[in-house]
């Protein structure tokens, strides 16, 4: 009888030949198998579960069989007991071979699983976290050994883990002994890119947490992770309190230029709202903030420096200097946030003065440098951070549109909030509209839509609404292509009406003490300068690249979210392109943080991208007013929509050569 067996791992293909009677997990430790494991091999975490292929397998040679393992021990049979354990499996730390086998390693036993995103289009990721938990036993002191408790620890975890060279801060030092003897000398200690220990627990731990932020100009948002399974177990986003000093980011500029020192003020506010938050998302996962040890952040350039402490003055003109691009790690009472006084940060790097460590993470998130197609991603907000390219090249820029898209520079604006209007449709016989707004579920001529829509009102349009009424004017021909309101309708529809010299659309005329909502001239015009400075965006780095046309668009960031894409095309925030591969990519920017998170390697891939990332300067690119002016008209005075002629029957453009002049005379007031 053979004294070994060959054992054989899937899915990743490794085997070897080991003695009768070693434990699974050894085996698979030997062979550079990858099962997860925190507490050593004691059967207390349940993370090494294993599942025995039975049959005989040709390809391998091997018979398999689950009588060639070990009896079910008394370690697994209390751990079914207590936590469950599914049929079939066995924890691999427990079972010995008895004879040849094949050995599955599921998905959720392995410590470098892909995880998909849900929601967007299905990208996989490796769980890869810096912070770690490790279980050990150490030695307890002795009269005759006068090595000090550090020592001994460092001593188990290199001789159960093989982990050596350990560094420990006197933030840890000051709870080891306390942590050591209240665990009877085991403990779970946290182990930060396998170098420094970061906390020492009594007993056993498996569940550590860490939280990634995207820090936006207007929200703030957070997500709380189990870095052991990869689970966002919350997430909740708060109104970014720095809109007190400035609507849109270089009004905050403005704001700290004019008041020397009020960056402090500034970065307290923000770091103020991040411990709100980790607050809210720790409360509703049942965990304390202490129990956060690890924390990364995209943002813009400006809320990048912000968060950090640094004056963005620099930011606020030529040439717009970070003052860095480097990605940052640090400690995060450094930034006086309260989680554990231990935990780690980790800032995405940023790519240029106004392309931040949020486009990093919208690049992270979305991999166009992994792609064959050329892909445009659009994080929409006060400013449009833009990258088009795939794996050969890729360029990224900024253009500022404005708060327009979010509600604000529009009349009846609002942001998106329960009462907003969020679409629209306009009768072209009729021009009557109809509508839906947040908070309720039925359109505004469906019966029993004033009894649903009472809690909530109808107080405003938020942007996706905005999009939507005016797209559907432009579609109904009370919009002519330059933008202008055609006042001859007024003879045709009440909703048509005199506005001073202009004239006005009325959406909503209010019975009650509100006033009516209208989608007025200077409306129409806001709303042309923020698409029209996205599209000239857009346009410059596909003249860079040297395409025509894009294969795939990916819109991002809250609106970007939220806005019908067929709309978004008919105004021409967007170059034509076929509607099936136009789509959203949610918060990318917040996904590339949670990647971040969860992987090292994650880390070193995008720092390696925005290297390589082209930057383009709207600001100085002589191209940037023609595709402006251009761009003013709807949905664009020259380039064509052949993808979106098949889904929509866009109106016949007439030459009006006094209007178009007005929309030079708007452009230029705007780049001014």
């Amino acid at each position: 009888m053979n004294k070994d067996a060959l054992i054989v791992f899937t899915p990743s293909g490794r085997r070897g030949r080991f003695p009768i009677g070693t434990p699974v997990l050894q085996a698979a430790r030997s062979l550079g198998v990858d099962i997860d494991s925190v507490c050593g091999g004691r059967g207390m975490c349940g993370r090494c579960q294993v599942l025995v292929s039975e049959g005989h397998f040709a390809k391998h040679g091997v018979t398999s069989s689950s009588a060639h393992l070990s009896a079910v021990s008394e370690v697994e049979t209390r751990y079914r007991g207590e936590r469950g354990l599914n049929e079939g499996r066995r924890l691999s730390c427990s079972a010995q071979v008895l004879g040849d086998l094949v050995i599955d390693v599921p998905p959720e036993s392995q410590v470098h699983r892909q995880l998909v995103r849900k929601g967007v289009e299905a990208r996989s990721m490796s769980r890869d976290p810096v912070v770690r938990p490790y279980y050990v036993e150490v030695q307890g002191p002795d009269m005759h050994d006068p090595s000090g408790d550090l020592r001994r620890l460092k001593d188990a975890l290199e001789f159960e883990w093989r982990l050596s060279e350990l560094d420990c801060d006197v933030r840890a030092l000051q709870h080891l002994q306390a942590a050591l003897r209240k665990g009877n000398w085991a403990v779970t200690v946290a182990i930060h890119q396998g170098r420094q220990i970061l906390a020492v627990w009594p007993g056993f731990r498996d569940r550590i947490f860490g939280m990634a932020v995207d820090v936006g100009s207007t929200t703030i948002a957070a997500h709380l992770c189990d870095l052991g399974s990869g689970e966002v177990v919350a997430s909740s986003g708060v109104m970014n309190p720095q809109i007190r000093f400035g609507e849109d980011l270089m009004s905050r500029v403005s704001y700290l230029m004019m008041n020397p020192g009020a960056e402090q003020e500034l970065t307290g506010a923000v770091r103020g709202a991040i411990n709100q938050l980790a607050q809210e998302v720790c409360a509703s996962a049942g965990i304390e903030t202490r129990d956060v040890l690890e924390l990364t952040f995209v943002g813009n350039p400006i809320m990048h420096h912000l968060l950090l402490g640094i004056s963005p003055i620099e930011l606020g003109g030529a040439p717009f200097t970070l003052a860095t691009d480097e990605s940052v790690t640090l400690w995060a009472t450094e930034l006086d946030l309260r989680v554990h006084p231990n935990a780690r940060i980790y800032v995405l790097p940023c790519i240029a003065g106004h392309v931040g460590a949020d486009t990093a993470g919208m690049i992270l998130a979305e991999a166009p440098h992994l792609s064959d197609e050329m892909t445009l991603l659009v994080d929409v907000g006060t400013n449009a951070e833009i990258v088009l390219g795939n794996r050969t090249r890729l360029l990224a820029c900024s253009s500022p549109t404005g708060p327009a898209f979010e509600g604000a520079q529009v009349s009846a604006g609002q942001r998106a909030a329960p009462g907003a209007i969020e679409r629209v449709r306009i009768d072209p016989v009729t021009l009557e509209p109809r509508f839906k707004v947040i908070g309720c579920d039925l359109w505004s001529d469906e019966p029993g839509f004033p009894e649903a829509s009472r809690a909530v009102g109808v107080t405003g349009i938020c942007g996706s609404g905005i999009i939507e009424v005016i797209a559907e004017m432009y579609l109904a021909g009370i919009l002519n292509a330059d933008g202008v309101i055609d006042g001859a309708l007024a003879q045709r529809s009440a909703r048509i009406q005199a506005d001073g010299r202009t004239f006005a659309y009325l959406l909503v005329q209010s019975a009650g003490p509100r006033p009516h909502l209208r989608v007025t001239q200077g409306d129409v015009r806001a709303i042309q300068l923020a698409k029209a400075a996205l599209y000239a965006g857009i346009r410059l780095l596909m003249d860079r690249i040297g395409c025509e046309r894009v294969d795939q668009i990916r819109l991002a960031g809250a609106f970007g979210s939220h806005i019908d894409v067929k709309y978004a095309m008919v105004l021409g925030m967007i170059p034509d392109c076929d509607l099936s591969k136009v789509s959203s990519a949610g918060n990318a920017a917040g996904t590339g943080a949670l990647m971040a998170l969860l992987s090292g390697a994650g880390r070193r891939e995008i720092e390696q991208v925005v290297r390589s990332v082209e930057k383009i300067e709207t600001a100085i690119e002589p191209q940037f007013q023609a595709h402006f002016v251009e761009a003013m008209a709807i949905p664009h005075a020259r380039a064509p929509y052949p993808n979106l002629s098949r889904v929509v029957t866009l109106p016949v453009p007439a030459a009006e050569p006094g209007a178009s002049r007005a929309a030079r005379g708007v452009a230029r007031r705007h780049r001014a």
